[in-house]
């Protein structure tokens, strides 16, 4: 390792995904989790923290319309929304 290495800074760029899809999969994915009875918030952590598709329920195909978004994508746009979004 270099000294450049432990003084550099590696740069993410994530590229960029249609928004209002990633919105309307998720919200769609939140909403078959609350009608299955799950905390839906934790369930949808859980799967990001891990990438372990069984924390999403398959019903109304939300395990399989999660697993199609890119989760770096994901995390990068709820984290955007989390500093600069004026709600």
């Amino acid at each position: 390792m270099t000294d450049k290495t432990l003084t550099s800074t590696i740069k993410f760029t994530v590229p960029g995904d249609d928004k209002d899809n990633m919105r309307q999969t998720l919200r769609s994915v939140f909403d078959a989790l609350s009608e299955k009875g799950y905390n839906p918030v934790n369930q949808i952590v859980g799967y990001l923290l891990t990438e372990d598709p069984t924390y999403i329920t398959n019903y109304n195909n939300a395990r399989s319309m999660i697993c199609k978004l890119d989760r770096d994508e994901l995390l990068q746009e709820l984290v955007r929304c989390y500093l600069f979004d004026k709600h």
